[in-house]
C-alpha cells in the first residue's frame, strides 16, 4: 500500500524535472502495473489517455473515455501505488473551465502531474485527417485556468503542444514561449524526431522539457533541457499479447503446465497483491487476539 503522501510524490516528480538527467515513464493503466513497474525500479509512471482508453474501454484513441472514468482509473492506481503519475489530461475534456473541473478532478485522484494539450478534441465532424489546433490565445487560457484550479502547489502542470510535425518548428517554438509565459510547471512537445527540433524548443523555453519517444540519445537531450522521455506504450501490448497466447493455448487443450513457465512469478504475486502489507493487517486486525 501507499506510504509516501500525494505532496511527497508531486515533490518527486519536481525533483525529476529539476535535475540535469534523462528519466524515462513507464506505462502503466491499472494498480497492478504501477505496483510491478515500481518494483522495475522505475522513478514515475505515465497514465496515457489512449491507454486508458484501451483498458476501461476497450475502445481506441477517440476522446470516447470521460473525465470520470478516466480520474477514476487514475484514483484506482494512486491507491495502490506511491510511483508518482503523469497523467495525459488530452484536451482537458473543453474549454477553459472543463480545464479546471479536469484539474480538480485528477489531483483529486492522486496524480502527481498533469498535461494540457492545444489538438482539437474530441474530432470535429467534417475535418480532414490532419490535426488540427486550438489558437495560441486559447492555449494560454486553457493553461492559467489549469494552474488557477490546482490547490495542492505541488502538482505539477504540463503544457503540451502536438504542433511539430503539422505547423513546423516555428510555429511550435512561439506556442512553448506561450505555454512558458503562463508559470506551468514544464512543457511537453511530441513528435520530435531531429535535434534541430528540440534545440528550437531549448532555445524558446528554460523550462524542463519533457518529450516523446525520439532517436536522439539521452544525453544530448538533457544537455538541452529535455527531463522526462515518455516512451512508447508497447509493453500495454507485449501483455495483451501474452495474454491473447495463453488463451489459444488453453482453448486448445493445451495443458496448462505448458504456460507455468511464462507466468508471473510467486514473489513479484506478491508484489503486486501487497501481501505482505494485507498479511500484516490481517494479523493485527483479524487474529481474534
Amino acid at each position: 500500500m501507499p506510504h509516501a503522501s500525494l505532496s511527497q510524490r508531486r515533490e518527486s516528480f519536481r525533483a525529476v524535472l529539476n535535475r540535469p538527467a534523462v528519466t524515462i515513464t513507464a506505462s502503466v493503466f491499472d494498480a497492478a502495473s504501477a505496483r510491478l513497474a515500481k518494483e522495475a525500479g522505475y522513478e514515475i509512471g505515465i497514465l496515457p489517455g489512449s491507454i486508458a482508453s484501451h483498458a476501461v474501454l476497450a475502445a481506441p484513441d477517440l476522446v470516447a473515455l470521460t473525465l470520470t472514468e478516466f480520474a477514476d482509473q487514475a484514483h484506482r492506481i494512486t491507491r495502490a501505488s506511491d510511483l508518482p503519475i503523469l497523467v495525459d489530461a488530452d484536451h482537458g475534456y473543453g474549454n477553459a473551465l472543463n480545464v479546471r473541473r479536469t484539474v480538480e478532478e485528477l489531483e483529486t485522484a492522486g496524480i502527481a502531474a498533469l498535461t494540457i494539450e492545444d489538438t482539437v478534441l474530441p474530432k470535429r465532424y467534417g475535418s480532414d485527417a490532419a490535426p488540427e489546433f486550438i489558437s495560441r490565445e486559447e492555449l494560454r487560457d486553457k493553461l492559467l485556468a489549469a494552474l488557477d484550479a490546482r490547490s495542492d502547489p505541488s502538482l505539477v502542470i504540463v503544457g503540451r503542444t502536438a504542433a511539430l510535425n503539422t505547423l513546423g518548428v516555428e510555429e511550435t517554438a512561439e506556442r512553448v514561449r506561450v505555454l512558458s509565459a503562463t508559470g506551468v510547471d514544464a512543457i511537453f512537445v511530441t513528435g520530435i524526431n531531429k535535434l534541430e527540433q528540440v534545440e528550437a524548443v531549448h532555445e524558446a523555453t528554460k523550462l524542463p522539457i519533457i518529450s516523446g519517444n525520439t532517436p536522439i540519445p539521452a544525453d544530448t537531450l538533457a544537455s538541452l533541457g529535455v527531463r522526462v522521455l515518455v516512451e512508447r506504450h508497447t509493453a500495454y501490448f507485449v501483455m495483451l499479447q501474452a495474454l491473447f497466447e495463453s488463451y489459444q493455448h488453453l482453448r486448445a487443450g493445451k495443458p496448462v503446465e505448458g504456460l507455468r513457465g511464462r507466468a508471473l512469478s510467486p514473489a513479484l504475486q506478491a508484489v503486486v497483491l501487497d501481501e505482505a502489507e494485507y498479511g500484516r493487517l490481517a494479523r493485527e486486525y483479524l487474529s481474534g487476539k
